[in-house]
């Protein structure tokens, strides 16, 4: 290296001069082959510069070598690399194959020692005065890499002659097809699914500041006179806390009076109440009520008296808007976001980034022509629940939010992002007179009677304005408009007045209905709105009717939407991915699936599919179940792919359009649940349901269906442009109102003595409500905790995870030999001799004792949790890798490992995770000065590469990595592991008795990796 003072030069390129740092940016981001050898001879990854190879296939030969010692068996070891604990993992790997390489694949190297080709933060590798900068660059260099899995050249050798003889009529370009489109899906995972790039909405008026009063928490701190007492209007902060629990956690009111009647315990606590009366007077009387109260109406309609209980709406998003939690996060103006820097791709994500508010905020714009105009757009939720079991006691509520507030704050019922607006009447057809149709009417009429009356507010405040003041005290006009009405399929009839059997979106004929993937667009809501004028205008009922008849909707008397401004309702109506997918379309799918193969044969694969964090094991099998839930749906789901795979149909027919219909519907499903999406995506999810009407015919061939008039399936078809006018599903999902329905209703009705239960319902929520603003209240101010989350990064696709370890063993002092028996870690010694070598050579192994660890868990932040900052209640546990010796469970994991020219993920059985004890780690690595391996280590069997997908259902068929009949294993630190993954055995076409869900990962010999075992894998493999 030519020096020059403080200067470098490049002996490579002769290009210079350069700082230190400068020369190793150089050297680490050039394209040169040769700046690139002597960059990776500076790392110690090649041994001089003259033995540099020229092509990838000579490095390879430098890397992959053959070890002829014969007391390590067979073993495939990967020397594993360390870099800082905010950066990516990296393990790279010498290959020693004990057998004859033209079998194994792999190469012979010119050394006798391997070739280490890791980024080496563990094991010292020089003293060059540059060492540490060229390593930084390393690293850096390693986190731009993206995955991709190693693809053989040959693409015929991965199928067998049983395989090709069950999937017939699949041909290598349809495999070469689809391997080009996951290959870049995957290319593109670490891209478009960020926006990086977005357009403000023209007008900087909008959102404007009118002025500026006291914030919320000031107001309420002097309603409350908190400053003389800071628990007011309780005595201590024990006072407090003892009344929260009883209202928010505690037993029934009877059973709190008998414990505080308890002689001694009221004075030995300090409360300033006796009885559960006298704290709900305190509640009633002292504390002021953040919300509306409920108050009771009636609507008469054809002569029917209809009670009903609401809320003022415009109060309601007033409380919303003011809200302080919310104050930091309200969103104000439409966006426009984009994943690329010439603005050509478009993104959808949260409300404000889909057309719909775009273009009413100009539609706003141009009618009114005042400027400082924001828009709250007002999303209705309605459904009936159950609430007891053997009585039929239903209810009615109806939810109200606004998409101002982030989707993630929204959906979490702890955050209150969603106020019961009221509860609507429930009228039993059997307790109306008349003919059937007229009574449906009726039932009707009464709905949007009420429901107009709730809303009615909203067709002044919509057009005129009305003033609202946020969390912070700054007082701006808005504007509420209604703009979506989330509810399962006889929700969106009811709401749109369209009849059983159509689509309440647009008005395609009840014939045409499921034959394929087209849609119509939007019906006429001019026309429709004319029908209704035929009423107002007094031409009779029977004029009426027939132009209702004509507009292709019921005689409705009164619509609640009809005075609503900038409405359209049919294009309205959300999409949900619970009732339409999961009980919709993927439950006819899965009966489709037991018609087609025996029960019986279904049934016994799903009690020998292995155990995952992320799938439930259907012991009894799914054939048995009956009132699935959507969530028990969801399970099925992710496993339900790997049984049909291989069992073969009646008659001789080709099983690859079944196959490829289950495929493309679980791809529909998993990619319409994406929470951020793009012109690209959209239109994969309408090829994946385009594929799904190709291949469909196969259930008609095979008897299952006649035909496939489904509304669902229909109405799945419009989920493309209502995600481009109001964003993703998960903004507005009918999984929310049914997660309400538990705190809003089934246990507002457990507290009531079950009489005359509403009034008794409404006031026992307001006091909650009451409870759970004070308690946020003085958790902003008493605790200094400030509950809005921090600024969120750029949307994607998923979050980064974590990986956490326990505080303790599950077991210390295990010997090596159970170790090797109770785990089955048959080459522990071997292995861990060969993982430790290159931190000391010819050290001898001092230990016949180490610590293990039964479970690796991975965790996630949730940055919109209410305790946002306090990273123990914010971090939940969303995957885990089990290893535990009896029943004997040892679970598989996705593991990071590396070469010279990229990254790759292996998959890898858990045996044994482990640590060193101290005492063994001073004498092999303190005393001889040498820097210490990783803490957690893991014992793992590996599994054959990534190669292409299967043709048909696209998964990756994967087996033990053996040579000469032995599993090929390595030691591997735990923190290179991703996330755990699920593996499917290749049944055949019978599952094998001797199988079992507990065995089979050691019984079969091949295996499909489950890419749709939940949605990060998804978003990972596929």
């Amino acid at each position: 290296m030519s020096l020059n003072a403080a200067t470098y030069f490049c002996d490579a390129c002769n290009a210079g001069p350069f700082l230190q740092s400068g020369l190793s940016r150089h050297l680490h981001r050039s394209q040169k082959s040769e700046c690139r050898a002597l960059f990776l001879h500076r790392l110690g990854f090649l041994p001089n510069p003259e033995d540099i190879p020229e092509s990838t296939s000579q490095a390879q030969e430098l890397i992959l070598h053959t070890n002829q010692d014969e007391n390590v068996s067979r073993e495939l070891e990967y020397h594993v690399g360390h870099v800082d604990d905010d950066m990516d993992i990296q393990v790279s790997g010498s290959m020693n194959t004990g057998g004859d390489n033209s079998n194994t694949g792999q190469f012979e190297g010119e050394d006798s020692e391997p070739v280490d080709v890791s980024i080496q933060r563990y094991w010292p590798v020089g003293d060059e005065e540059n060492e540490e900068d060229l390593r930084t660059a390393a690293e850096a260099s390693a986190m731009e890499q993206v995955w991709e899995p190693e693809r053989p050249q040959n693409m015929d050798s991965v199928h067998d002659s049983e395989h090709e003889q069950l999937f017939q009529g699949s041909d290598d370009s349809e495999v070469d097809a689809q391997r080009e489109q996951n290959e870049a899906r995957l290319n593109e995972s670490n891209g478009f699914y960020t926006t990086c790039y977005s357009d403000k909405y023209p007008s900087r008026k909008v959102g404007a500041v009118l002025q500026e009063e006291s914030t919320r928490d000031e107001r309420y701190g002097e309603e409350m006179k908190i400053a003389d007492n800071p628990w007011e209007p309780f005595a201590s902060k024990l006072d407090w806390e003892v009344a929260h629990w009883a209202k928010m956690r505690g037993p029934g009111s009877t059973s709190f009076s008998e414990l505080l009647a308890i002689n001694g315990v009221s004075e030995a606590l300090g409360l300033s109440y006796k009885t559960t009366q006298q704290l709900d007077s305190i509640i009633d009387k002292h504390i002021p009520s953040p919300r509306p109260l409920f108050s009771r109406r009636e609507v008469v309609v054809q002569g029917q008296r209809a009670e009903f209980y609401t809320r003022d709406i415009l109060e309601c998003l007033k409380s919303l808007w003011a809200d302080p939690d919310f104050a930091a996060q309200l969103i104000l103006e439409p966006e426009r976001h984009y994943v690329d820097s010439d603005k050509t791709i478009r993104a959808y994500h949260d409300m404000h980034t889909g057309k719909w508010w775009w273009n009413t905020q100009k539609e706003l714009d141009e009618e009114l022509r005042k400027p400082r105009s924001t828009i709250v757009p007002v999303i209705i939720s309605s459904d009936q629940t159950q609430l007891t079991t053997f009585r039929n006691k239903n209810c009615y509520p109806v939810y109200v939010t606004i998409g101002n507030i982030p989707k993630e704050i929204r959906r979490k019922p702890t955050r209150q992002g969603q106020i019961l607006l009221g509860y609507l009447p429930i009228i039993k057809l059997s307790n109306l007179t008349g003919p059937l149709a007229m009574r449906r009417r009726m039932v009707a009429n009464i709905f949007h009677a009420c429901m107009g009356y709730m809303l009615k507010p909203l067709e002044k405040a919509g057009r005129k304005g009305v003033r609202m003041t946020s969390g912070d005290g700054l007082v701006r006009r808005t504007h509420p408009m209604f703009a979506l009405h989330v509810g399962d399929y006889p929700e969106q009839l009811l709401v749109t007045g369209c009849k059983k059997g159509e689509c309440p979106t647009c008005p395609i004929p009840m014939d045409e209905v499921g034959d394929s993937a087209e849609v119509y667009n939007f019906r006429d809501f001019a026309q429709v709105l004319e029908a209704f004028d035929k009423l107002d205008q007094g031409l009779g009922s029977t004029a009426f009717r027939r132009a209702c008849k004509d507009a292709g909707i019921k005689p409705i008397q009164q619509p609640y939407w009809k005075n609503l401004p900038f409405v359209n309702i049919f294009r309205s109506i959300a999409p949900d991915v619970l009732h339409q997918l999961y009980q919709g379309v993927i439950k006819h799918l899965i009966e489709w699936l037991k018609t087609v193969y025996t029960p019986d044969e279904i049934d016994a694969r799903c009690r020998r599919i292995p155990p995952n964090h992320n799938i439930r094991v259907f012991l009894q099998g799914i054939s048995h179940l009956s009132r699935v839930t959507g969530a028990e749906h969801d399970q099925i789901c992710r496993f339900l792919l790997g049984l049909i795979i291989d069992i073969r149909l009646p008659h001789g027919l080709s099983s690859a359009p079944v196959l490829c219909a289950a495929r493309a519907l679980l791809d529909y499903l998993y990619m319409a649940q994406y929470p951020i999406h793009t012109g690209d995506t959209l239109a994969q999810l309408v090829e994946a349901l385009d594929t799904f009407h190709e291949n469909k015919h196969i259930f008609i061939d095979l008897g299952v269906r006649s035909d496939f008039s489904i509304p669902k399936l229909h109405n799945i078809g419009h989920h493309r442009e209502l995600i481009e006018l109001y964003g993703t599903t998960d903004n507005c999902n009918t999984e929310y109102t049914e997660r309400l329905h538990i705190d809003l209703a089934k246990d507002a009705y457990r507290s009531t003595n079950h009489k005359d239960e509403y009034p008794q319902m409404t006031l026992w929520l307001e006091r909650r409500e009451k409870m759970q603003f004070h308690y946020k209240y003085l958790l902003r101010h008493e605790t200094s905790c400030d509950t809005s989350p921090p600024c969120e990064p750029p949307p994607k696709l998923f979050y980064p995870r974590s990986l956490s370890m326990a505080k303790h063993p599950s077991a210390r002092g295990i010997l090596v030999s159970s170790i090797i028996q109770d785990y089955g870690a048959t080459h522990f010694v071997d292995a861990l001799q060969r993982f430790l070598e290159r931190a000391a050579p010819y050290v001898h192994l001092p230990l016949r004792k180490v610590s293990v660890y039964h479970c690796v868990k991975f965790t996630q932040e949730d940055r919109y949790s209410i305790h946002a900052g306090n990273t123990d209640h914010t971090r939940s546990i969303v995957d885990s890798v089990h290893i535990q010796p009896a029943p004997g469970r040892f679970d598989t994991a996705l593991i990071e490992i590396s070469n010279i020219t990229d990254r790759s993920l292996r998959v890898g059985q858990v045996r044994c995770v482990f640590e060193i004890p101290e005492t063994a780690l001073r004498m092999m690595f303190d005393e001889k000065a040498v820097q210490r391996p990783p803490q957690y280590l893991s014992y793992v069997e590996w599994f054959t590469p990534f190669h292409h997908p299967e043709s048909h259902h696209h998964m990756y068929k994967i087996s033990r990595d053996l040579v000469e009949g032995e599993r090929q294993v390595s030691i591997v630190p735990v923190e290179l592991f991703r996330h755990s993954i699920h593996l499917l055995p290749r049944f055949g076409p019978h599952a094998p008795k001797e199988w079992s869900s507990s065995n089979v990962l050691d019984m079969a010999k091949e295996f499909f990796v489950n890419s749709i075992s939940d949605k990060h894998a998804y978003a990972t493999i596929y």
